[in-house]
C-alpha cells in the first residue's frame, strides 16, 4: 500500500469513528410484522362461535411452540452478531488511536532526522570523516570520532523506527479495513435477524389472538400439560446423581443462581440482558457475570465454549442446554427444576428441567 495513501486511509477512518457512536437500536418489544412469510402464516382457526376441539387447540399449540423456538433461534444470531459488531467497532477504536499514535511518531521521527540534516549543513555539509581528517588537534580528533559514531548511531536508529513505525502505520489501516467489513456484515446479520425474529413472533400472536378467551385458556392448559409430561418422562429416566449435587454447589454457583431466581416475575424481551427484562441467555449470563464469572452471552456459545459435564453430575448453577440447535438455556436449581426466561409474552419463571428437550449441561466455574 503507497504510504501516502495509507495515510490518507488513516484520516479516513478517524473520520468515521463518529459513526461507531451511533447505539444499536434500543431492545424493544418487537413490532409485529404487516406480512409476515407464508411460511410463517397462521392457518385457519375456528371462530370463537365454533370452540376449537382439543385436537385443533393441541395443533395450534405445536405450531406456536414451533414459531416460537424459530424466534428464539434466530434471537441468538441476533445476539451474536451484536457482540461481535461490539467487539469490531472496539477493535476499530484501537486500531484508530494506534494510526494517529504512528502518525504522531512519524511526524516526530522526521523532525528529528530534519534536525541532523541541518546540522550537517551548518557544519559546511562536510561528512564526518573528512571534518576529522581536517582536525589538527589529537584530542579534538578522538573526541569527534565518539561524536561520529554517537551520530551514525542515532541516525541509524532513527531511520530504522522511521521506517518500523511506517510498516505498522500500514498494517493497522489494513486491519482497520478489514474489521471495519467484519462490522458491516455482523451489522447486516442483526438486521435480518431482527427482522425473522419479527415475523415469527407475529404469526405466534396472530394465530393465539385469533382464538377466543377461553380457548387461550385452554392454550395454557394444553401448554402447561405437555411440559408436566415431558418433566415426568425426563424424572423416570434420569440417571441416579453422582453426588449430593446440593452440598457440591461453589460459592460462585450460587450467587448465579440467587441472581437468577431473584428475576422470577421480570418478563422475557428478546435481547433483553435486564436489569428490567432477559432473554434466555441474557438471564444465564448476567447470573454468572454477577457471581463473577463472565461467560459467553449466548446460549449456543455457551454450549459451544462451556466445558461440558454428564447430567448425572449436574448441580445447582450448572446450565441446561436445549433443543438440537442449541436456541434455549435454564440455569439448573436443584430439585429437577430451572428457572430461565421462556419466551415472548412470558416471564422468568421456574420450570421443570426436562420440561423441553435437553442437548446437554454445561458448568461455567468448572
Amino acid at each position: 500500500m503507497n504510504r501516502r495513501h495509507c495515510a490518507a486511509a488513516a484520516i479516513t477512518l478517524v473520520c468515521a469513528l463518529g459513526l461507531l457512536t451511533v447505539p444499536v437500536q434500543a431492545m424493544a418489544a418487537p413490532t409485529p410484522d404487516a406480512s409476515p412469510s407464508p411460511a410463517a402464516s397462521a392457518p385457519a382457526v375456528p371462530s370463537p362461535a365454533a370452540p376449537s376441539s382439543e385436537k385443533d387447540l393441541e395443533k395450534i399449540r405445536e405450531q406456536i411452540e414451533t414459531l416460537y423456538r424459530q424466534a428464539g433461534a434466530a434471537t441468538d444470531a441476533y445476539n451474536l452478531a451484536e457482540e461481535q459488531t461490539k467487539k469490531q467497532s472496539g477493535e476499530i477504536v484501537k486500531l484508530a488511536k494506534a494510526i494517529v499514535d504512528g502518525q504522531a511518531r512519524i511526524a516526530e521521527l522526521k523532525d528529528r532526522a530534519g534536525a541532523q540534516a541541518r546540522e550537517q549543513y551548518r557544519n559546511g555539509g562536510l561528512p564526518p570523516g573528512a571534518q576529522l581528517v581536517l582536525s589538527d588537534d589529537p584530542q579534538l580528533f578522538l573526541d569527534g570520532v565518539n561524536k561520529v559514531r554517537t551520530s551514525q548511531q542515532a541516525s541509524k536508529t532513527v531511520l530504522a523506527e522511521l521506517t518500523r513505525t511506517q510498516e505498522d502505520l500500514e498494517t493497522y489501516t489494513q486491519d482497520a479495513s478489514s474489521n471495519w467489513h467484519k462490522l458491516e456484515t455482523n451489522r447486516v446479520k442483526q438486521a435480518e435477524a431482527k427482522k425473522k425474529i419479527n415475523a415469527q413472533i407475529a404469526a405466534a400472536e396472530k394465530l393465539e389472538s385469533r382464538l377466543a378467551k377461553e380457548e387461550r385458556a385452554r392454550l395454557r392448559r394444553l401448554e402447561q400439560d405437555a411440559a408436566n409430561r415431558a418433566q415426568s418422562a425426563w424424572l423416570a429416566t434420569r440417571p441416579t446423581p453422582n453426588v449430593d449435587v446440593s452440598g457440591a454447589t461453589t460459592a460462585a454457583g450460587k450467587a448465579a443462581v440467587a441472581f437468577a431466581t431473584a428475576q422470577i416475575g421480570k418478563p422475557y424481551v428478546w435481547g433483553a440482558t435486564g436489569p428490567g427484562s432477559y432473554d434466555c441467555s441474557g438471564l444465564t449470563s448476567q447470573a454468572w457475570a454477577a457471581a463473577g464469572r463472565p461467560i459467553p452471552r449466548t446460549s449456543q456459545e455457551q454450549w459451544r465454549l462451556l466445558p461440558r459435564i454428564d447430567i448425572q453430575d449436574m448441580r445447582p448453577g450448572d446450565l441446561i442446554i436445549y433443543h438440537a440447535d442449541a436456541s434455549h438455556v435454564g440455569m439448573y436449581v436443584g430439585d429437577g427444576a430451572i428457572v430461565h426466561s421462556p419466551r415472548p409474552g412470558r416471564h422468568v419463571a421456574l420450570a421443570g428441567a426436562g420440561s423441553m428437550k435437553i442437548l446437554g449441561v454445561v458448568r461455567p466455574d468448572r
